[in-house]
């Protein structure tokens, strides 16, 4: 199984990847991961890969390999839109965030554009409302974990919702393990 995961340095792509990686630890899976976290402080791209499986050598997922992505901002979906299989699925949250560096460079930030153009990608594409999950969840602190929730959903994580469940009794504060598993089933029921 390969997910890769992207967005903007401060949505929770890092945790989100030690929520699957650690799922699947926890099932006695052989897991590899790489992240590109150093503009993550300045809110800049952050893309983490998470590989499952036996044959997994390298933790970087090749062009075209990727079975899931779970992206975090348009803009970013698309910028790695080729790293997905032909038979994958790309979850997205409908939320734009501009970068920094685009910002100083002055590039106009096209949401609609962008959202049109990952519903013409020949995968299934998952587009998801942020607004509406914050809605439901009254919080904005977990979109992450609604995200990884519909990647399971749509059966691309290789693991039960149970399973990123008992993880996250584990990995999250405890004030925050009930609306975290709140989000997981929030996510998994809109993906299905």
């Amino acid at each position: 199984m390969n997910c890769l995961l992207t967005g903007i340095g401060g949505q929770g792509i890092v945790f989100a990847s030690k929520l699957i990686s650690q799922t699947a630890m926890n099932a006695g899976k052989k897991v590899r991961t790489a992240e590109t976290i150093g503009m993550a402080q300045r809110g800049g791209s952050v893309v983490s890969h998470v590989r499952v499986g036996d044959g997994t050598v390298s933790p970087l997922i090749g062009k075209g390999h990727a079975d899931v992505i779970i992206a975090f901002e348009p803009g970013e979906a698309l910028r790695v839109s080729d790293y997905l299989a032909p038979t994958g699925v790309m979850i997205v949250s409908d939320q734009g965030v501009q970068s920094p560096a685009d910002a100083l460079t002055k590039k106009e930030y096209r949401i609609e554009e962008y959202l049109d153009e990952l519903n013409h990608l020949p995968q299934q594409v998952i587009i998801l409302s942020g607004q509406a999950i914050r809605d439901i969840l009254k919080s904005s602190k977990v979109l992450n974990v609604a995200l990884v929730g519909a990647a399971c959903g749509a059966g691309k994580l290789d693991c039960s919702l149970e399973e990123l469940e008992e993880t996250i009794e584990v990995l999250a504060p405890q004030k925050f393990v009930d609306l975290n598993k709140r989000a997981l089933k929030v996510g998994y029921d809109l993906a299905n």
